[in-house]
């Protein structure tokens, strides 16, 4: 079993052509990982099993024409001055050839299994995301990272509170304890049960950073974004700064320590 396959990248159908592949898994829509899935299945003549959930939000997302001047705006309603958001929008354009998704896979749902692995729903990372568990080892796509903090981030079109949701799938995998776990980028992780406790932890310190930083005044995701993260990334950093600011900022809302208000076509924040 092949699970994700990287972007479309050159080179990618041939390096498969003598790999015996029985079926292909994707955990999630993400282009770093169901960006070859296309080029895979017809080099290997897998079947690809997808989360219905995030096979939807995949031809919603890299299926439309419209979706990087759609994030452009929704970003710029959230905070982001112009020409920050049109540098999104151009690198939305410079990726959408690397991302050649299997159209319509087989749809798999919490419960149902690929090959011997059970499907489990971890939404967080994004809305559909999925692991697979089999014998104590979870396959953990990016839901555990080893080194980094999978990032969290409030996006259009998406569920309302992604944080309290992946807050919710690292409580489950506790609950699972598997033994070790495979994670998309990095080494194995050989305490899950301790990682997924970590990453609770780190949430928690980030959200009574984000209350920290909003008062009486309103301000927009952006602004408190400025507050948590360097001030001088780059527009792809930057975009995952404000959608994961975003997400604890909602997240907050959602558990009564922050406010939101809309005016003029923009969001806003403030203490409760």
């Amino acid at each position: 079993m092949l699970v994700d396959t990287g972007l479309a990248l050159p080179g990618l159908p041939e390096s498969l052509v003598d790999v015996e592949v029985a079926r292909i898994a994707v955990t999630h829509f993400h282009p770093d990982h169901v960006g070859g899935a296309g080029p895979a299945a017809a080099a290997t003549g897998a079947p690809v099993h997808q989360g219905e959930l995030d096979y939807a939000q995949c031809e919603q997302v890299w299926g439309t024409e419209d979706w990087p001047s759609r994030i452009a705006q929704w970003f710029h309603e959230n905070g982001v001055p112009v020409t920050i958001a049109d540098d999104l929008h151009a690198e939305g354009e410079a990726a959408r050839p690397l991302i050649r998704y299997a159209p319509n896979p087989h749809r798999v749902n919490e419960g149902d299994h690929v090959g011997a692995w059970e499907v489990i729903a971890t939404p967080g990372h994004a809305d559909g995301h999925i692991c697979l568990l089999h014998d104590g080892v979870l396959v953990s796509g990016d839901h555990l990272l080893p080194d980094i903090t999978p990032a969290v981030g409030l996006y259009p079109g998406g569920r309302p509170d992604p944080l309290g949701d992946y807050l919710r799938s690292l409580e489950r995998t506790i609950a699972l304890a598997p033994t070790v776990a495979l994670p998309g980028h990095g080494d194995p992780i050989v305490d899950p049960v301790a990682r997924a406790h970590e990453l609770l932890a780190h949430h928690a310190d980030r959200l009574d950073r984000t209350a920290a930083a909003l008062g009486q005044g309103p301000r927009s995701g952006y602004d408190v974004s400025l507050a948590l993260f360097d001030d001088d990334l780059p527009p792809s950093q930057r975009r995952f700064a404000v959608a994961e600011t975003l997400s604890h900022l909602e997240h907050l809302v959602t558990i009564g320590r922050a406010r939101k208000h809309e005016s003029d076509g923009g969001f806003s924040y403030t203490g409760p």
